[in-house]
């Protein structure tokens, strides 16, 4: 979405602040996905904690990919959404019983498991239904992300996964779960990652890991390796698709398959980061003694990402073409951390202007909240 594309004047019909979807944009990177991975029959499950909006997750759905879900509301969103069960797998370290019971009576995929703890109780709620769950194991392949530490996820300090030094322990445990199906392995080793390095040495401990399972008298038939695969946040117009071609060809290049084995992914981000924009007006322009404040009524409640990870937005002023001025962009909430970003050059800014916060369609609208008793963001869509 170049500047000049967003519909000003359909907006101020539009009760602010709104997340505004691209979803011409949204269709092209689908099709980029699927005809990547398609080179090398990659299967893609859509990880829906990254935007559950009901219309986003059934353009996905309508595109053929899977679903990829951490809790049982997402179960029941991908399927209400169009998603097969037979393309939803489950992930998550705290899986609650109705949860897994959910999981086994709508018949999906996969369950990844993340402790042998959890195998014990899948394995008797499996029992309790008369039903076999079919499970791969999480597993903490100590690879190093590089990225930020709230974000990663695959080192044995993190909650997620089973550690290698356990693997064993857990795979002799299996024999005596006769309600379980080892499918395969999962990894995910963090988010927001664009050092494709990460990606490399991944691919090298899953071959270490597969040599050591066929020691075992061991060969699965799934390799999921998750997704993480990062967006250019610094220039949506310009590099509005993620680069897929590249991560998958990483993977294929490295990666030591086994005859019939299948390969799966589960990128999140990268699929509706881009064509996701939180659209704001602004309320006020504030002239401190060191700084001039842009005040939008949009707030950390609707995006939380730059208090929570000082992570950075595009902010583009779409009502003005006038020179530049620097100005810190904040919002209404009653918390110092109610920042968008600071010193960021705009268009001068007026009472009234609208705002587009780039790169916002993943973990914006998703993880709003109603501190301060503010609404939820509304959505609306390029389409409608």
């Amino acid at each position: 979405m170049m500047k000049g594309i967003f519909p000003l004047d359909k907006f101020k019909a539009y009760e602010t602040p709104f997340y505004y979807y691209d979803m011409q944009l949204l269709d092209e990177t689908l099709r980029t996905v699927t005809a990547e991975a398609g080179k090398y029959a990659y299967r893609v499950h859509y990880a829906v904690k990254a935007n559950a909006n009901p219309r986003i997750l059934g353009r996905i759905a309508e595109a053929g990919l899977g679903a990829d879900c951490v809790s049982g509301g997402e179960i029941r969103a991908a399927l209400a959404a169009g998603f097969p069960a037979e393309r939803i797998v489950f992930a998550g370290v705290g899986k609650a019983d109705w949860e897994i019971k959910l999981g086994l009576e709508s018949g999906i995929a996969c369950f990844n498991v993340e402790s042998a703890a959890e195998l014990e109780v899948i394995n008797e709620l499996a029992a309790e239904l008369g039903k076999t769950a079919t499970v791969a194991l999480r597993v903490n392949p100590e690879v190093d992300a590089h990225t930020h530490a709230k974000i990663t996820t695959g080192m044995k300090e993190n909650k997620f996964g089973i550690n290698l030094g356990l693997l064993g322990k857990v795979l002799d445990s299996l024999p005596a779960l006769p309600h379980l199906r080892l499918s395969g392995l999962h990894f995910h080793i963090g988010s927001q990652i664009t050092d494709l390095s990460a990606f490399r040495a991944l691919a090298i401990r899953v071959n270490e890991l597969q040599d050591r399972l066929e020691a075992r008298g061991l060969q699965l038939e799934s390799i999921n390796l998750g997704g993480g695969l990062g967006i250019d946040y610094y220039h949506p117009n310009h590099l509005p698709i993620a680069a897929f071609g590249n991560y998958f060809a990483a993977f294929h290049e490295l990666l030591q398959l086994r005859p019939g084995q299948q390969v799966h992914f589960e990128p999140g981000r990268s699929i509706v980061g881009p064509c996701g924009s939180l659209i704001s007006k602004v309320l006020y322009v504030k002239e401190g003694e060191v700084k001039k404040f842009a005040i939008l009524d949009a707030g950390f409640t609707d995006l939380i990402r730059p208090a929570l990870y000082d992570a950075y937005h595009r902010i583009e002023n779409l009502s003005s073409e006038e020179a530049e001025e620097v100005y810190d962009v904040v919002g209404p909430i009653c918390e110092s951390s109610d920042v968008f970003s600071r010193d960021t050059e705009l268009n001068r800014v007026r009472r009234g202007d609208y705002f587009a916060i780039r790169s916002a369609g993943a973990y914006g609208e998703i993880m709003a909240s109603q501190y301060n008793c503010r609404r939820l963001p509304g959505a609306r869509f390029s389409d409608e």
